[in-house]
């Protein structure tokens, strides 16, 4: 149960006064030990397909621009795009998705969690959509910018709201595999893109498809996610407990209804001082001083996994110019343009319809796909 006491009074925050209108009072509470006592259940996979499919997303966009770079290079069927205007887009949903989490992670802190998931994901769906519709390069660019603010509201929305909700128990792999699931996203981009750039697709419609097969995704997570309610850590620091602890007593029976165990009742309770919101100011003195360890292990990992993450998109890099290499031998072999058999005793490939080497005279195309005479080896007589 929740005791809740007004102050009209100064509070002291680590040594420094705080006034009645940046402090709205003290609150004990017993909610965050009742929801880490839940096990697992259905509900909390509802939590995970809801909010963790972010990184899915992020994966997804970022791989499908990569792979529809040469398409978008096209004049004809793209945007005419440069090699450096492809970059420049990169670039620009990445500064959008800076942004985005410094807007929307302090938007969150104020206004919820619950009304900030849906509006950042709301902003990427609308931004993926407008990128199917590119008319030039700007127009491009802008999109990119909104889809990346859409895809950096929903970090700083999603994290707070997946550690709030998930039991402490559960809490850090739940995060490891969800912050992993950016290369299922990658993988699904990959697949998504191979029918939609080697011909099967009319390439002035496939890469258009390819963005808005994203903002399908989009919306059916945005469906699923009216059915995840507010955080009740943050209704309960916000001064909202009488809500927190309704949202608290609803998971408790849908746990109990799942699990077909009465939950253990809990004594751990914890007493907070509730607040409009939390200035960056504070949050940084928590940060470096408080927990001055911690920081610094959560910056070495943020290094590694940008290190990781560098490395992963150079060797996806290398594997699309191997694949398109391949594919293009493969098609010069069909059509009996390169030797086949290996290097010793290769033999020209010709179409079984046509006349031999021997009985028609060469043609310019000959001189064009033959390779060197000298490459070319023959049995002995």
């Amino acid at each position: 149960m929740v005791n809740s006491t007004r102050l009209n009074e100064l509070w002291v925050y680590e040594g420094e006064p705080m006034s009645p209108q940046a402090e709205l009072g003290r609150i004990t509470t017993d909610i965050p030990a009742r929801m880490d006592r839940l096990p697992w259940v259905r509900w909390h996979w509802l939590i995970v397909v809801g909010l963790g499919t972010v990184w899915i997303l992020d994966g997804l966009e970022v791989t499908i621009v990569g792979s529809l770079s040469d398409v978008l290079k096209d004049a004809k069927t793209g945007l005419g795009l440069s090699s450096s205007q492809i970059g420049l887009a990169g670039a620009i949903y990445v500064a959008g998705a800076c942004l985005g989490a410094l807007i929307f992670g302090q938007l969150t802190d104020r206004f919820g969690r619950k009304k900030l998931f849906m509006i950042t994901l709301g902003i990427y769906l609308f931004g993926t959509v407008l990128t199917a519709f590119s008319m030039n390069p700007v127009w491009y660019f802008a999109c990119r910018f909104i889809t990346g603010a859409g895809i950096g509201g929903e970090y700083a929305a999603i994290n707070s709201a997946i550690d709030e909700l998930i039991p402490a128990k559960y809490r850090g792999r739940v995060d490891i595999a969800i912050n992993g699931s950016f290369w299922v996203g990658a993988a699904a981009g990959a697949m998504i893109t191979v029918p939609l750039t080697n011909g099967a697709v009319n390439p002035a419609y496939g890469w258009r498809g390819a963005f808005a097969l994203g903002a399908v995704l989009a919306l059916v997570v945005l469906l699923v996610r009216r059915n995840v309610p507010e955080s009740p850590r943050w209704l309960f620091i916000h001064g909202r407990e009488d809500e927190g602890e309704r949202i608290v007593r609803q998971i408790e029976e849908t746990v109990e209804e799942e699990n077909g165990e009465q939950l253990p009742s809990v004594g751990d309770s914890i007493t907070i001082r509730q607040r409009h919101t939390i200035g960056l100011p504070m949050i940084a003195r928590t940060v470096f001083t408080t927990y001055p360890r911690r920081t610094i292990l959560c910056l070495a990992m943020r290094k590694r996994t940008r290190d990781a993450f560098l490395e992963r998109c150079r060797e996806a890099t290398l594997f699309r110019s191997c694949l398109r290499s391949a594919r293009v031998e493969a098609v010069l072999v069909a059509g009996g343009a390169v030797p086949s058999g290996g290097p010793t005793g290769a033999r020209l490939h010709t179409n079984p319809s046509s006349s031999t080497r021997q009985d028609r005279a060469p043609s310019p195309a000959d001189a064009r796909v033959r390779p060197p005479a000298s490459t070319i080896t023959r049995p002995a007589a």
